[in-house]
């Protein structure tokens, strides 16, 4: 019997006695390969908005990929806010639909690993064009 995850605990009375006895609190037991991607994608994601975010209502001009050229130009504080809570609703829409908050340790690590892996590239590409550009 499969379960949606979210509804397993909140459900409990519902489910048989003998599917009790199957179903322990480490449910589900395994993730597809794709989940873990989109656990990754959903850091990366997050971790993308706050810039952009918070860059725009401080009305500061920053790159994004709408700029001419696409991450190098500077876009307007008004797409900034935009692009960044476009990310924010990707990667809120990823953390829920991979259930990162139930619990379990390694989509939890794989979450956190796509905020260190993008705020490093990040930090490298940006380090970067500062040089290039002094």
């Amino acid at each position: 019997m499969i379960l949606p995850f979210p509804k397993f605990r909140r459900s409990w009375v519902n489910i048989s006695a003998t599917d009790r006895d199957i179903i322990d609190d480490s449910f589900p037991t395994t993730m597809n390969w794709y989940d873990y991607v989109g656990c990754f994608f959903a850091g990366a994601f997050l971790a993308n908005c706050v810039p952009h975010f918070v860059h725009g209502i401080s009305g500061d001009r920053f790159p994004s990929p709408f700029a001419s050229p696409p991450g190098r130009g500077l876009s307007s504080p008004t797409v900034n806010v935009l692009w960044g809570l476009f990310n924010l609703v990707i990667g809120g829409l990823l953390f829920k639909i991979e259930r990162i908050s139930g619990g379990h340790r390694l989509p939890c690590a794989i979450f956190f690993a796509g905020i260190l892996v993008l705020g490093i590239w990040l930090s490298l590409f940006f380090s970067k064009k500062e040089k290039a550009g002094n």
